[in-house]
């Protein structure tokens, strides 16, 4: 249970970690996008987690490295994008409404396909896994999903981008 607390704990922390990569300020809108190499260990650190609550059994390992490559690659275009984004953010011209909305369709529909690509990654790894790696599984999205939301609406996170994955 000790395994599941802690697992829960960084889990929480990393849920906050959206902050971090998309913040809109009080009378004025900025984006900060993190280094490369902050995004490389922020997940890294969430794979981990991930990995150590749910104590994979040898043979359920030969599908992990597809749920981890998947992990990535959402990460990645996640801070792609940001990078878009605050570059957008930072032109000198007037916002064009109707570029920015188009702009938001092209990342909803990046954001599905990739979304997608995770959950086909993460069946066939689910099918095997027993019901207390089942239950560790349903604790560690339940909190990062609650602590999203309690962020969310406190007003400490508002992402034109918000997206985690467990």
């Amino acid at each position: 249970m000790s395994k599941l607390f802690t697992a829960g704990l960084t889990a929480l922390c990393f849920a906050g970690l959206s902050p971090a990569f998309a913040q809109q300020g009080l009378g004025e809108s900025r984006v900060t996008v993190i280094s490369e190499s902050n995004l490389k260990e922020f997940t890294d650190r969430r794979i981990e987690v991930v990995r150590a609550a749910l104590q994979l059994t040898p043979a359920q390992e030969k599908y992990w490295p597809a749920i981890e490559e998947a992990m990535r690659a959402r990460a990645t275009s996640r801070h792609q994008r940001l990078a878009k984004l605050a570059a957008m953010r930072k032109s000198d011209g007037q916002p064009n409404p109707i570029e920015i909305l188009g702009v938001r369709a092209d990342n909803l529909i990046q954001r599905g396909a990739s979304l997608k690509k995770l959950v086909d990654a993460w069946q066939p790894l689910y099918q095997t896994l027993d019901e207390r790696q089942k239950l560790r599984l349903r604790f560690l999205a339940t909190y990062v999903v609650r602590a999203m939301r309690d962020s969310v609406e406190s007003g400490q996170m508002q992402s034109l981008d918000e997206d985690e994955d467990y």
